[in-house]
């Protein structure tokens, strides 16, 4: 990592119970727990710290002796965000540190995306930033499991939805099966990046209207006036781990790319 580069810790949501995929983290990817593989590529991205914030003892001693700090947090955190704030408030973490949120069940994250998420937030005068990669497939754009969302000139998300976004009318009315050439849509990465202090102040904001008819966490951010930074991933995310389909195709990605 670049010199200039700020410190960061990275902390991992890691949660037992999974009504898709139960026991999700101690899942095996080529013979390793899904969340220790997660965990490697925090370190692999240089995080000052790394900590894996869990509610199930079997996770942590699934992550012994892997370099790495496991704190036991409450079962019954509505969300990820909850479950860092409460790490946040055990370790002391001063109010600028920089806390990067990386999913447990993104095994092969790329340490450049982790670290292009941690210089976001860095480069910019707000509490939280994104990542975001180009939508390639008009299939893509238009399932509500992919999240689109649009930023403003000044990088700064303007909004993230299910639905397909931003709608090039003319084009979709001309042929709605392909994707127009000169409007940039773009998928978003579920990694943040966070000032520590700013966690505490994200968990206690109420639950808007907009994040509950999208089920989109961040939108409670957009909505109550904070602002979110979004660049480019400079690498591929591969696809996450959610579903016994999703482990399959995982399995296959590590015998593809090693």
């Amino acid at each position: 990592m670049p010199d200039s580069a700020p410190p960061f810790v990275v902390a991992i949501p890691a949660r037992y119970g999974s009504t898709r995929l139960p026991a999700k983290p101690l899942r095996e990817i080529g013979g390793v727990p899904m969340v220790v593989r997660v965990a490697q590529r925090a370190l692999l991205a240089g995080a000052s710290q790394v900590v894996v914030a869990v509610d199930d003892p079997r996770i942590a001693d699934a992550l012994a002796g892997q370099g790495v700090d496991v704190c036991m947090t409450r079962n019954d955190h509505a969300s990820g965000s909850d479950r860092l704030a409460e790490c946040a408030v055990h370790y002391g973490w001063a109010d600028d540190t920089i806390v990067v949120n990386l999913q447990g069940d993104e095994p092969f994250a790329p340490a450049a995306g982790i670290r292009a998420v941690v210089q976001a937030l860095a480069e910019d005068d707000v509490p939280m930033a994104t990542l975001a990669t180009p939508i390639l497939d008009a299939s893509e754009l238009f399932d509500p499991h992919v999240v689109k969302l649009v930023r403003a000139a000044n990088g700064r998300a303007l909004y993230f939805s299910r639905a397909p976004l931003p709608w090039a009318r003319d084009a979709f009315a001309a042929d709605p099966l392909a994707l127009p050439s000169g409007t940039l849509f773009l998928r978003h990465i579920g990694i943040y990046a966070y000032r520590a202090g700013f966690l505490a102040r994200y968990t206690a904001l109420n639950r808007t209207p907009l994040e509950q008819a999208e089920s989109l966490e961040q939108l409670r951010v957009l909505e109550h006036g904070h602002a979110i930074a979004v660049r480019l991933t400079p690498e591929p995310f591969p696809p996450g781990v959610d579903t016994a389909e999703d482990l399959e195709r995982a399995e296959r990605w590590l015998h593809a790319h090693g």
